[in-house]
């Protein structure tokens, strides 16, 4: 055999042998991928309100949005995870809740917790059954996630329940259970944690000072609320803050490559619940890597502004108008300083948020009381966001509990329904939407505003909204989240800035609630 004979040979071998190589490799990246995608479970979006804050919009051809993000912490014990978490089998709570805002620029971000015994409005949420339930006034926050009584939560009334309350939409929602901190922390060698004081309360034992954990104890260190402090829920979240910050410092550390988030994604995917928009494994590392220009030190954590309830013993009340300011902030993708980031444009319009009507000269001041009044919007016609702009419109009058409820359609002209104790709010809210009908409804608890075909929003061009015999008429672009819609606040309240923490703080610093 010649030379040249056998080079060929070699060059033919090496060839096959590579081909084998690559087929193999791929083979398994495949079978990889598609275990961990058979892992994830995703929630239906059913579930999810068909009337909602609008959508981001770019503020020019190919610029990022805002993106929220809801982190949930289940605490059920179904599934293996009375084995980490003790106790008996049921329905799960959403004992940890963090809204996380990804500004516009996509290097920084705020996670806002919402403290889980905060009396909110739970909306519309559906039912297993398909039937969707009344808006309930007063409830703890972490009950929305157990409407339905499903051994697997319901995520999407969670989701619900914190677009009513703070006007963002969220783009994605993630629940982890025990099982999924215990795997996730495990994957990463550990998260270095401080632990204030020693702690041996509630079969949970935890060793004070600074230290790694991972797996079971990591799971004790969230879970933990007796033993700190005073025992409530709010030191609690400063610690789940504090774990969050290390958790991140030690994969930023370790850097957003493939070998680096897969193991993460496949310890986690077992044991995450997430929104269908996320429900890929590949989908899941994306949107990790399109986070990894944030900076530690461009993270702020806070807590909602609140205060103990004088209502509900051993409740939370969130302490308005602080906490109407921290969502504004969010809406208009401001820092918690009142800044933008840059992204979106500095300065600000004088004018009145979309769809707000000037107060009547001749009404009559409404009390803090009457200010809080549950008010539900809903959208009667059809129009995408119409409930939405309704809304904004009552928010800027100072009402602070505005919910939005399930669309109708159909409705020709808008309606006002109040209980009798409400009729004074009923009539504050008459003139913002002119030639709408008044009606007593006793026992409804509050006051339900329903659009009709006549409700054209003050910044509106052209026909009122689905008006009859026009079509394509142009209405009202929705609010758009990162669009000033007035001066930014000045002097931020103390109950915002008191309650913040930068993600590079000290992991020891302020652990006690």
């Amino acid at each position: 055999m010649s030379s040249s004979s056998r080079r060929r040979r070699v060059i033919r071998t090496v060839i096959g042998l590579a081909a084998v190589l690559v087929l193999s490799v791929a083979g398994a990246g495949a079978w990889f991928y598609h275990r961990l995608d058979t892992n994830i479970t995703t929630f239906d979006a059913g579930g999810v309100a068909t009337e909602r804050p609008p959508a981001p919009v770019p503020t020019a051809p190919g610029a990022s949005v805002p993106v929220n993000v809801l982190l949930l912490g289940s605490d059920t014990r179904n599934d293996g995870n009375a084995d980490l978490g003790g106790g008996d089998e049921g329905v799960g709570h959403s004992d940890t809740a963090i809204l996380l805002h990804i500004y516009a620029d996509h290097k920084h971000a705020v996670g806002v917790s919402i403290p889980r015994d905060a009396l909110v409005t739970v909306p519309s949420c559906r039912l297993p059954s398909g039937d969707w339930t009344k808006p309930r006034t007063n409830q703890m926050f972490n009950e929305a996630f157990t409407v339905g009584e499903s051994p697997q939560g319901n995520p999407a009334c969670t989701q619900n329940t914190v677009e009513a309350l703070t006007g963002l939409r969220m783009d994605h929602t993630i629940v982890v259970d025990f099982k999924g901190v215990a795997a996730m922390t495990e994957a990463i060698n550990g998260v270095d944690v401080c632990v204030p004081n020693d702690v041996d309360s509630h079969n949970i034992k935890l060793k004070k000072g600074p230290q790694k954990i991972s797996g079971q104890p990591a799971v004790d260190y969230l879970r933990a609320r007796y033993g700190f402090g005073d025992n409530s829920d709010i030191g609690r979240m400063k610690r789940q803050q504090a774990f969050l910050s290390s958790m991140i410092r030690k994969i930023q550390s370790q850097g957003f490559s493939l070998p680096t988030l897969l193991p993460l994604a496949d310890a986690a995917t077992s044991s995450l619940t997430v929104d269908e928009g996320l429900g890929t494994a590949m989908k899941l590392v994306d949107f990790a890597q399109s986070l990894q220009q944030i900076k530690l030190s461009d993270i702020t954590f806070v807590t909602a502004p609140w205060r103990f309830s004088t209502v509900q013993k051993g409740r939370i009340d969130l302490v308005h108008p602080d906490v109407d300011t921290l969502w504004r902030l969010l809406r208009e993708d401001r820092t918690l300083d009142g800044q933008t980031t840059g992204e979106l444009p500095g300065t600000a319009s004088a004018s009145a948020a979309p769809g707000a009507a000037a107060p009547s000269p001749t009404a009559t001041p409404l009390t803090a009381e009457q200010l809080a009044t549950p008010i539900t919007v809903v959208n009667g016609v059809g129009t995408d966001g119409l409930a939405g702009r309704g809304s904004t419109a009552i928010r800027a009058q100072g009402f602070q509990n505005v919910a939005l409820g399930q669309t109708t359609g159909g409705r020709l002209s808008t309606e006002i329904a109040y209980d009798p104790p409400f009729k004074a709010v009923a009539e504050q809210l008459a003139p913002l939407f002119p030639g709408s009908r008044m009606t007593e409804e006793p026992g409804s608890e509050g006051v339900t505003v329903t659009l009709g075909r006549d409700y054209r929003p003050a910044s509106a061009v052209g026909p009122a909204p689905g008006a009859p015999g026009v079509q394509g008429a142009p209405t009202a672009a929705p609010d758009a989240p990162g669009t000033p819609s007035g001066p930014p606040p000045t002097g931020i309240p103390s109950g915002i800035t008191e309650n913040a923490r930068s993600a590079d703080t000290d992991p020891c610093s302020d652990l006690i609630g």
